[in-house]
């Protein structure tokens, strides 16, 4: 029987795949809290809380391994389990309740722009995502895939150059 992949929301962030449990190493919701931390206070931050926040993202992103700027539009729910070389440009988008796995590069490519992911895509391990593509609601990137074009809402991508091979929707009725 097949599962049914749209119980998680492409459109409502689920917080509390972020929240940080006391007590547990998760070093990648320490990274992804630097990044809200920044982003919800950079209005008000002052000259002492700034830089702190800055270092502290700084240091998470050494201990992790990534590549994740700090002004980086990622959706709320995001999850990169194992964040070891995730390259994400900052303009690249994400959207809410994704999973990213090691080895993501989401960057410029032979098409303009930068990738937009919609909500709730997972991204396999070592997956590339280049330039201006995006990347429908409730896909799935496959390991190593190399993305320069369009995948569709629903559907799965895989190979170098990714090609669409199944589509993830359960039949409707």
């Amino acid at each position: 029987m097949k599962k049914n992949i749209q119980t998680v929301s492409a459109d409502v962030p689920d917080w509390s795949r972020e929240s940080v449990t006391p007590g547990r190493y998760e070093p990648w919701k320490r990274l992804i809290r630097t990044i809200r931390q920044y982003q919800t206070n950079q209005g008000r931050l002052t000259k002492l809380t700034r830089p702190l926040i800055i270092l502290r993202h700084r240091f998470w992103s050494v201990v992790c391994g990534s590549d994740i700027p700090i002004n980086a539009q990622l959706g709320g729910g995001v999850i990169i389990l194992h964040p070891q070389g995730v390259v994400i440009h900052p303009d690249a988008v994400v959207g809410p309740n994704c999973l990213i796995l090691q080895q993501v590069t989401l960057g410029t490519g032979p098409k303009p722009g930068l990738p937009r992911i919609g909500g709730h895509v997972d991204i396999g391990a070592g997956a590339k995502i280049l330039g201006g593509v995006v990347i429908g609601d409730h896909a799935q990137i496959g390991a190593n895939a190399v993305v320069l074009q369009d995948i569709p809402s629903g559907t799965t991508a895989v190979g170098i150059p990714a090609r669409i091979i199944g589509n993830n929707r359960e039949p409707n009725g």
